[in-house]
């Protein structure tokens, strides 16, 4: 059960071992002769040499978010932004192409519009609003994935997820969707046709702003070698693996991470550090019981919200009559996460003056924090926007993200009505 896999996933200790996740805080790993060595790197065999590429206590934490979620294969990474880009780059390259949805954090599109662009890679952004014949028409020949977010930060947009996965599929390419928001807790993208999950850790998984993190869990069900011409880096031998074909030799449920592992953690080095994994995996224990608190809290909250005339409009889709609430009744049973966005009346100045005036609430650059914190997005995580490319993303200029800690509820109404007595 889900509950009990937070608590005891991807590690059993044996007779007299540790009861936690170990932490091994090492570089490297001794063996009696390079013939046992050299089998590591020829991927012959498996074990550690070197934490840039992997660690145990990375691996234990990857197994149980991969538990979580129902892959077939995780990896941890050093942050969610590098998460993002390996789960992208793992098979795109220059000249390829990739549809995303528009509404996406401030930080993956600058990553994808501006950065991958540079590296060859193109982007095109579309409503995840959009019609199929709409979604359809954004892909090309060249096309090697989709991409969105479950619940969108921070204009909180559901993505309905069958939708693009059936237009992924239709296409010959996989879906990748970053599942941050939601957790695993609140929704398990791989059961409703999604290939590859993404994951800032940092964020509700680890739970207490302790550790910057990235996870990429892989459904193992797309079939790469059906479309084997798209994904060469995947289905032809290797030449820096003294010619493995990742496909033959690790299956369809283990090809894509070992390649991600094996070439781009690799090269890139953006591992996290143990600590930060244990701490992640300590995080992970809570997270059904910090889930349910989050959003009990923020359905409050934004009930409190709705009626208060000082505040212009407000989004959640655990509302009823939010213009996602159908689509969270499908994908978010259990709840819309803790995050609710919402306008001052009175525009940017207003919105600024209110989020002075809050005692308790912390502004921060941060999010699904087990204290409440709140943000303007237009002038930091998405400051780089100009106003199209903000109101394509769903982020107004009087937008506040609130994400809505552990606290007690009533004292958490309190600091929102004096800061907004004072708008």
């Amino acid at each position: 059960m889900f509950n009990t896999d937070c608590l005891h996933g991807g590690y059993r200790p044996e007779n007299g071992e540790p009861r936690n996740i170990p932490i091994i805080q090492s570089t490297t790993f001794r063996y009696e002769t390079s013939e046992d060595m050299g089998k590591l790197f020829d991927l012959e065999a498996e074990g550690y040499f070197y934490t840039r590429l992997q660690n145990p206590t990375n691996d234990m934490v990857a197994a149980r978010i991969c538990k979580l979620e129902g892959g077939t294969a995780a990896m941890l990474l050093s942050s969610g932004q590098a998460a993002s880009f390996f789960s992208i780059f793992n098979i795109a390259s220059a000249g390829d192409h990739i549809v995303s949805s528009s509404t996406i954090y401030g930080g993956t599109y600058n990553l994808f519009a501006v950065t991958m662009k540079r590296m060859g890679i193109e982007f095109t952004f579309i409503d995840p609003d959009c019609t199929e014949d709409e979604l359809n028409a954004a892909f090309r020949p060249n096309t090697k994935a989709v991409f969105g977010e479950t619940i969108a930060n921070p204009a909180l947009a559901v993505l309905d997820i069958e939708k693009f996965a059936k237009a992924a599929h239709s296409h010959g390419v996989p879906l990748i969707v970053d599942n941050t928001f939601a957790t695993p807790w609140g929704c398990r993208p791989f059961e409703w046709g999604a290939d590859i999950v993404t994951h800032s850790t940092t964020k509700y998984l680890d739970g207490h702003a302790a550790a910057v993190g990235g996870a990429i869990v892989d459904s193992g069900k797309f079939d790469w070698d059906k479309y084997a011409d798209k994904y060469p880096g995947l289905t032809t031998p290797d030449d820096s693996y003294h010619g493995i074909t990742y496909t033959k030799r690790f299956g369809q449920g283990g090809a894509y991470i070992t390649k991600a592992v094996a070439q781009l953690m690799r090269d890139f080095g953006s591992t996290p550090a143990p600590m930060n994994s244990f701490l992640l995996g300590l995080g992970i224990e809570t997270l059904p019981l910090r889930m349910e608190r989050h959003c009990e809290n923020a359905k409050k909250i934004a009930e409190y919200l709705k009626n208060h005339p000082k505040v212009s409009w407000i989004r959640y889709a655990g509302l009823e009559g939010d213009k996602y609430y159908e689509l969270a009744k499908k994908y978010l049973p259990k709840g819309a996460c803790g995050v609710v966005s919402f306008g001052v009346s009175g525009g940017r100045a207003a919105a600024e003056k209110f989020m002075a005036g809050l005692k308790l609430a912390s502004i921060a650059t941060h999010v699904a924090d087990a204290k409440t914190c709140v943000l303007h997005p237009a002038s930091a995580t998405h400051r780089q926007m100009n106003d199209a490319e903000l109101e394509a993303a769903g982020v107004s200029p009087d937008l506040i993200r609130l994400s809505v800690g552990l606290e007690d509820a009533d004292d958490l109404i309190a600091d929102l009505a004096q800061a907004l007595e004072n708008v």
